[in-house]
Order: C-alpha cells, then structure tokens, then sequence
C-alpha cells in the first residue's frame, strides 16, 4: 500500500520508540530505554544501507507530524543451501508494532505484505517469526504456519 514506505536514517529514533512498545508489551519486566542510545548509530547505518541483509518499513503517524504509527522489520539470514532451498536465504520478521491509538487500521497488514514483497525480491523462500497470541492470528491470515521447532538458545 501506498502508506507504507521504508524506514530512512532520520526515522533511527521512532523506530526504536515502536521497537520499545513491542518489548514493553511482551516483556512488561524490560521497560528500560538506557539502550536506544547505544543502538541508534547502528540502527541508523543499516537503515541507511538499501542493499543491505535488513529492512524496515513503517507508516507514518496520521495524527502526529514526525512519528510512526507503525513498524516492520526483517533481516535475511544464510543457512547452507538444500533441495527445497539451494540459495539458503532465510528471512525473519521481528520488532511488528503499531503505535496504541494507531491500531485496527491496517498497518500491521500492510507493512507485513510490503516486507514479504522484499524477502521475495531477494530470493527468500522461507520466513520464519515468532508471533504473540495476540497477533498469530495476522501471521496466520498472511500464510505463517506453526512448526515443531526444538530451538536452544545461549545468552552470552
């Protein structure tokens, strides 16, 4: 849709605003902001980086000049290529959020169209992401299916 654009450089500090709703509503225990500053010269190159393995996208706050009512974001990860899959690009969504008095307009939907439409654009053939309950429902809508995943994590 016409609304949904990609996340540009002067955009670093919205997106980590919507980033940190996301996180404050599925990890209410997380409510610290100490670490936007640290991240958004990062977040500020790789959103400058068009050719780049990461992507946002967002839709602009209609009631609010300069903030985001919305936010996509995905990177394309390499696994070793296989029968079903010999480029191995692999995509994942993450940081989904829409602004509280900006929600059931659509911009989750349509941000999440505009990044699968990049993943395909590169040759991505399979996304993965880990929804809420509260949002399985989109995923599952956009064809997201659950798999049986024995996934083990290390925090370093």
């Amino acid at each position: 849709m016409s609304f949904v654009r990609r996340a540009e450089p002067h955009d670093a500090a919205e997106v980590l605003r919507l980033r940190q709703v996301m996180i404050d509503e599925l990890f209410s225990a997380d409510a610290s902001t100490a670490w936007h500053t640290e991240s958004l010269p990062a977040l500020r190159d790789r959103l400058a980086d068009p050719e780049g393995d990461f992507a946002a996208f967002v839709v602009d706050h209609p009631e609010r000049p300069g903030a985001l009512a919305a936010l996509v974001a995905g990177t394309i990860d390499y696994r070793i290529g296989r029968a079903a899959d010999p480029r191995g690009g692999v995509g994942f969504v993450f940081s989904v959020a829409t602004d509280p008095d900006a929600r059931r307009r659509g911009y989750a939907r349509a941000s999440m169209d505009v990044l699968l439409t990049w993943f395909r654009e590169r040759g991505v053939r399979r996304v993965q992401l880990t929804a809420s309950a509260e949002a399985k429902p989109l995923y599952v809508s956009l064809g997201f299916r659950p798999k049986p995943d024995p996934l083990l994590e290390l925090t370093l």
